[in-house]
């Protein structure tokens, strides 16, 4: 995980929906490898989620 991954998240309040928001990673605000929930990360939007999926180019 790193900045200017395109990658897809669920905002906080989102949570229950589950709805997914597209965005480019600005940064990492979860210091670990590995979090239960997904790594949290500031979008370059400014919006703050925790990754559910990394869009990879084909």
């Amino acid at each position: 995980m790193h900045p200017g991954l395109e990658v897809e998240v669920i905002l906080k309040k989102d949570q229950r929906s589950g709805k997914l928001t597209h965005g480019i990673v600005a940064t990492l605000l979860t210091s670990a490898a590995f979090h239960s929930r997904g790594i949290k990360v500031k979008l370059e939007d400014g919006q703050v989620g925790r990754v559910a999926n990394v869009i990879e180019l084909q």
